[in-house]
């Protein structure tokens, strides 16, 4: 495994282990609708991408256009 995948990996679980983190010492609700489930789904999606190698943002990159 590449270390852009690995980077793309540990970046993306320790995203949501930061929200969780902070949901469970009281300074964030995640049970309401917030923007921070943006910032979950982001995380959930680096890791996809580091495990598989599929990042959907490329794709849509590639698609309008960037090289």
């Amino acid at each position: 495994m590449s270390a852009q995948r690995l980077t793309m990996m540990f970046a993306g679980l320790f995203v949501p282990l930061s929200l969780g983190l902070a949901h469970l010492a009281g300074q964030v609700n995640l049970g309401q609708v917030s923007w921070l489930w943006v910032t979950a789904f982001v995380g959930l999606n680096l890791t996809i991408a580091g495990l598989t190698g599929f990042c959907m943002m490329t794709k849509i990159m590639k698609a309008a256009g960037a090289r």
